[in-house]
């Protein structure tokens, strides 16, 4: 008799219906695959858009802050003077090359002010870095600076983790004055600049017994803020740089706690205790990523009179 299940068998047993219940399962699969690959596409679109926008905005024409300091006792018929604080300039491919020091710079002389404040960390060696500038091809545009008062810096930790003496040699021949737990005047002012405190070197009371001898409105410059509940209420301005403001900060995350003792405390902008108030700049370049989100780079123009 014929046997009709035997017919629609194939030479290795298994039924036609077998084989197609297996294609059928094998292009679920398949489909699934794609639809997985087409998924992780877009995720990597997204990533990718996201990185090039945090990416432009690190290459942003930095934010000019204002803000005024009043003072007890300047003298009514002389005029304000404007202290300009920048910070963080980490030059380094690819975000920031000697070129854009040079536009930067043009944009500072564009505000006039009388007395440059420079917070530290001129270099990065950061991994990310397409380039790394030695400091006196680095730092040559700062020497286009003009103030009345001259520029006033104090060296960052990525100063120091470079060659502290290559980079206030460089700093040197662009004149700039570099201070190191040290004081001077400054036309009005008797700046302070206490030396990095992330690495080990800050000495304020040394800077304050300095500036006691001088005559003028007190301020001090440090690279980081973390030096502030050391600092009294006799020094009424304190400008620094050091955190970036987070640099990236995705919300919900503590971005800053890595580089500040204190958390959020000193970590961006202007921060008021007692008498003394402090200036924090997000800084112009960048650390270990050239990238940023939400914090914009920025200098702080501070107007100070009667």
């Amino acid at each position: 008799m014929f046997d009709e299940t035997s017919a629609m068998s194939s030479p290795s047993g298994r039924s036609i219906e077998y084989r197609e219940s297996c294609a059928s399962g094998n292009g679920k699969r398949e489909y699934k695959v794609r639809r997985l690959g087409k998924f992780l596409l877009a995720v990597l679109g997204v990533v990718a858009l996201f990185t090039a926008y945090m990416y432009s905005a690190a290459l942003r024409d930095p934010v000019v802050r204002q803000d005024r300091v009043r003072v007890a006792g300047w003298p009514d018929a002389a005029p304000p003077a404007r202290i300009l604080l920048l910070s963080d300039l980490h030059v380094a491919g690819p975000d920031m090359s000697p070129a854009r020091v040079a536009r930067l710079v043009a944009q500072i002389n564009a505000r006039k002010p009388e007395l440059i404040l420079f917070a530290g960390d001129f270099v990065s060696d950061k991994l990310a870095a397409t380039h790394h500038y030695p400091g006196a091809e680095a730092l040559a545009p700062l020497a286009g600076l003009k103030a009345r008062y001259g520029t006033i810096a104090v060296l960052g930790n990525h100063d120091y983790w470079r060659d502290q003496h290559e980079i206030e040699a460089a700093l040197a021949a662009s004149g700039i004055i570099v201070l190191r737990n040290q004081a001077m005047q400054a036309g009005p002012f008797v700046v302070g600049g206490v030396d990095d405190d992330f690495t080990g070197h800050a000495r304020v009371d040394s800077t304050l017994a300095q500036m006691e001898r001088l005559e003028g409105f007190p301020v001090i410059v440090s690279h980081s803020p973390d030096i502030m509940p050391e600092v009294p209420d006799s020094v009424p301005l304190i400008v620094a740089g050091h955190t970036h403001c987070g640099q990236i900060n995705f919300p919900g995350l503590d971005t800053l706690a890595s580089v500040t003792r204190f958390g959020h405390r000193y970590a961006c902008g202007k921060v008021r205790e007692g008498r003394k108030t402090l200036y924090v700049s997000a800084g112009l370049g960048t650390s270990i990523l050239p990238l940023r989100f939400r914090a914009d780079p920025d200098m702080w123009l501070l107007t100070v009179g009667p």
